[in-house]
């Protein structure tokens, strides 16, 4: 007959402790984050450029913004496209 009590059978070194809620919860978080980083950078080859270009292409359009007329006359061809673009639902 099988003993299927760690205390009378020696085995109470193979009982697996779950960890504390708030230590798992934690680990979950950490795990999840590292996958959504593998993932944004899945394909790429050279993250560091993809940011600098992210980074000019805000600064271009922050100059853009700044630097358009006074009082809303003209727009020119930025307003005209950015008209066309929200016909389609494009942003």
């Amino acid at each position: 007959m099988g003993l299927c009590l760690p205390c009378l059978g020696g085995a109470a070194d193979d009982v697996v402790e779950t960890p504390d809620p708030d230590l798992k919860r934690r680990q979950l978080a950490e795990a999840a984050e590292k996958r959504q980083m593998e993932a944004a950078s899945r394909g790429i080859k050279n993250p560091t450029s993809v940011d600098q270009k992210k980074k000019k292409k805000e600064e271009v359009d922050n100059m853009m913004a700044n630097s358009a007329p006074a009082g809303g006359a003209g727009g020119g061809l930025r307003v005209a496209l950015e008209t066309y673009l929200s016909r389609f639902g494009i942003s």
